[in-house]
């Protein structure tokens, strides 16, 4: 581990702002480090904390995170938690099936320089099969996870419009995700769909977060007008996203490396 990863220090993922401790979480997996694991174990032990802790294992990638992850599969009452066990335990199974050759390839970030909970699925699946998969409420998990990546992958306006409809799927893990992809995607068609998920105070808070920072990402004018009415939503999670969100753009229109931004606050889930 280099200098400036050895700098950031799992106590943050145990915050009392839950943004930050879900934002901790979520990096520690992004740097694959395992010294974090133990951090992360007793994050996803604590079942009034995130499941991006689960998602980090699972990105870590080490196959003795399966037992810590099997464990919260079957005790944690949260279906969100539940899932995210489900992706990362099926994650760590893929990489322990490929040899050491290959097991880079299937370790290498994406495109948009992300650990993704799931590998895309075959680059030749057609945009039409890979929208069937991901809309399917019957499929697993996983094989949604890895159709909605190779969509954002695939890129286009049918690719875009097939993530935006998914919003619509039932569970809230994955309409998070898919928010957290179109802003990666950063395509304006995802505007009015993620305003409408900012503005319903009935959607889970974790999948408005997302939208906040997604709707952030694109930064329209009406984008940024909504971010700051909803900077004063009563969740903090949610008012604490739209803040990060609006902090940046005022960041990048200082005219300042983005990159230099990141090393201070690395606020990107």
């Amino acid at each position: 581990m280099d200098d400036q990863s050895s700098s950031f220090s799992p106590a943050a993922s145990r915050d009392s702002s839950n943004l930050l401790a879900h934002e901790a979480a979520f990096a520690l997996g992004q740097m694959q480090d395992a010294e974090a694991i133990p951090a992360l174990e007793s994050v996803l032990n604590d079942m009034s904390l995130h499941p991006i802790a689960a998602e980090a294992l699972g990105a870590i990638g080490l196959a003795g995170n399966a037992d810590i992850l099997k464990k919260s599969l079957i005790s944690d009452p949260a279906q969100e938690v539940r899932e995210t066990c489900e992706l990362a335990l099926k994650r760590i199974e893929d990489l322990s099936n490929v040899d050491d050759e290959s097991k880079s390839s299937s370790t290498e970030k994406s495109p948009y320089m992300s650990v993704d909970p799931a590998a895309p699925a075959a680059a030749f699946s057609s945009v039409h099969e890979m929208r069937q998969i991901l809309l399917d409420e019957t499929k697993g998990m996983y094989e949604r996870y890895a159709a909605l990546f190779a969509l954002r992958n695939h890129g286009g306006e049918e690719a875009v419009s097939a993530i935006v409809d998914s919003l619509s799927a039932e569970s809230a893990l994955l309409r998070h995700e898919v928010a957290y992809v179109l802003g990666q995607l950063q395509n304006k068609a995802a505007l009015a769909t993620l305003s409408k998920i900012l503005r319903d105070v009935n959607e889970h808070p974790m999948v408005r977060h997302e939208a906040a920072e997604a709707l952030g990402s694109i930064a329209d004018e009406q984008s940024i007008a909504l971010l700051q009415e909803f900077s004063r939503d009563p969740e903090p999670i949610v008012s604490q996203s739209c803040e990060v969100a609006l902090s940046m753009l005022e960041f990048e229109n200082s005219g300042k490396s983005f990159e230099f931004f990141f090393t201070q606050d690395p606020l990107v889930h």
